[in-house]
């Protein structure tokens, strides 16, 4: 039952006791993918959906994503080492003249605990470094986020330049968007690929890109 406590350990957002037991199993020989689906993607993917139904908020969710984070820490190097591919790589980033990114952060915790590689270009980015960065890392998703208001303008031109070097420049990336002043209708007519109302649907959102 070592890979349930690892699991219940993450929905008990007990970062320590999540980097023991995922220490402990990585020790006894437990297939790393195994450690990684089964005892943290299923719990994040459980908290998801609490937190969809409204019966978990979200300080619980950053809480549950830190614990999960603690055993990413231990099994990252040897996800590389064991040569398993991840299911996708995301370029992230909050959008020019937005400086916040508590939201991005958790998104982030959530992507990669999903299995995603995440290359954070942080705050304030400029649409020329989320593109240099997906062609530099061969990139699947450029995700946008932005917390004011008056950063929607700044995302909608984001997203032109990004679809147009999808066009013009050998880019081959599908844009997803979020943030407090984002919805669906934002991002239909901005022409983003994907819209992500939470860190959970934004999880979603980027598997559906992926999925074979």
């Amino acid at each position: 039952m070592a890979i349930q406590d690892i699991y219940n350990a993450v929905m008990a957002y007990e970062e320590d006791d999540v980097a023991e037991l995922v220490q402990a199993e990585v020790d006894a020989g437990t297939d790393v993918n195994v450690i990684l689906n089964q005892g943290m993607i299923a719990a994040l993917d459980e908290i998801g959906e609490k937190f969809s139904k409204g019966t978990l908020f979200v300080p619980e969710m950053l809480m549950a994503a830190e614990a999960m984070q603690a055993g990413l820490n231990i099994l990252r190097p040897l996800l590389a080492n064991s040569g398993a591919k991840p299911v996708g790589t995301v370029i992230l980033g909050t959008v020019k003249g937005d400086l916040h990114d508590i939201g991005k952060n958790l998104v982030g915790m959530m992507l990669e605990g999903a299995g995603f590689r995440l290359i954070d270009l942080g705050t304030d980015v400029d649409p020329e470094n989320f593109i240099t960065a997906a062609q530099e890392n061969d990139a699947d998703i450029i995700a946008l986020s932005g917390l004011l208001t008056t950063s929607m303008p700044e995302m909608e031109m984001a997203v032109a330049i990004v679809q147009e070097a999808n066009r013009t420049r050998n880019l081959n990336v599908k844009v997803m968007v979020g943030g407090p002043p984002i919805n669906q209708d934002f991002a239909d007519k901005i022409g983003a690929d994907g819209y992500g109302m939470d860190a959970p649907s934004a999880v979603e959102t980027a598997r559906s890109f992926v999925r074979i």
